[in-house]
């Protein structure tokens, strides 16, 4: 959820102008202010140390890349790897709009991210990931606005989704995608967000879902800078060139990132803006100009993979 990196694309004998188009615009208290987060280092997990005893459970690989122009503090996307009942995933991402009223977009994210962590095991938040973000939001202090979504997975292969905005996860199995969230806005780039505001959503708004998961599924979840820039398709047949969580993790977050800074690639982002009638002007339409691009974003990027107890116990 930063700055789009769009262009003017033509057919072979055009020329198209390159320029960078920004439609988030934050909108204090009229509307919300909208998008990203950071990477709090005590939340990241390496692969294989989510486990249960028995059961299924996630085998799990992270990667982190920055916005270029965030790098120094590491971004503001956070997210969060758990080994609590059969593992639990979450990114959040810190609504980039809050900088523009001198407020650091990454505090909120890592303090959702903490305060989420803290909680797992409360008899209250067990199994109910609705109720994690309930308690998570409520004891966040900074201010500030993050989309997130939280994944649980119980050992009998249940596993339990909440999202709010634009954040999302896919389980993919057999080289199929079986499901996938949908985002949820108000408008475009203006995705719905937990916020210190009153005019945000709250626990209520996130969607839940449940899936039935069995061994050697995939979770992918990532914040919007994976979806913005990752096609469906790509996910699936990188995720089949990588056995280990931890590659297709790096994977996957660094084909993101190649195609956000790609001025010619046709993006998930790029072509919905068109959707919405953010394009060229007409008179270049007429040439056969359109607007192309990726879009320069923190990217977050979690592989879970679902594994059985002998295969957990036989990797420890």
């Amino acid at each position: 959820m930063a700055i789009p990196m769009l262009r003017a694309s033509a057919p072979p004998g055009h020329l198209g102008a390159l320029f960078h188009f920004n439609v988030k615009k934050p909108l204090h208290l009229q509307r919300l202010p909208c998008s990203p987060t950071e990477l709090n280092p005590v939340l990241q997990t390496q692969a294989d140390e989510v486990r249960s005893e028995s059961g299924l459970s996630l085998s799990v690989g992270t990667h982190l890349i920055p916005h270029p122009n965030k790098v120094d503090k590491g971004g503001e996307d956070a997210f969060l790897v758990s080994g609590c009942n059969g593992g639990v995933i979450a990114v959040a991402d810190g609504v980039s709009g809050w900088a523009e009223q001198n407020v650091d977009p990454s505090l909120f994210s890592k303090e959702l991210m903490v305060h989420a962590l803290s909680l797992l095991g409360d008899e209250e938040v067990n199994y109910n990931p609705r109720m994690l973000l309930k308690e998570a939001h409520a004891a966040t202090s900074s201010v500030g606005s993050a989309t997130v979504v939280v994944a649980m997975l119980e050992r009998d292969g249940i596993l339990r989704i909440a999202n709010v905005g634009d954040c999302g996860l896919r389980v993919v199995r057999g080289g199929q995608i079986i499901f996938s969230t949908s985002p949820q806005e108000h408008y475009f780039d203006c995705p719905y967000q937990l916020s210190s505001e009153s005019v945000g959503q709250t626990y209520q708004d996130a969607v839940v879902s449940t899936v039935e998961v069995i061994e050697k599924d995939t979770v992918v979840m990532g914040s919007d800078g994976l979806f913005d820039n990752v096609f469906d398709h790509e996910i699936v047949s990188t995720l089949a060139k990588h056995g280990d969580v931890s590659e297709a993790a790096k994977a996957v977050a660094d084909l993101a990132r190649e195609h956000s800074v790609d001025l010619s690639y046709d993006s998930p982002y790029s072509i919905e803006a068109r959707t919405r009638g953010l394009d060229v002007p007409v008179w270049k339409k007429a040439l056969g100009f359109k607007l192309t691009g990726g879009k320069l974003d923190d990217i977050t990027v979690i592989v879970g993979r679902v594994v059985g107890p002998q295969e957990s116990s036989d990797t420890r």
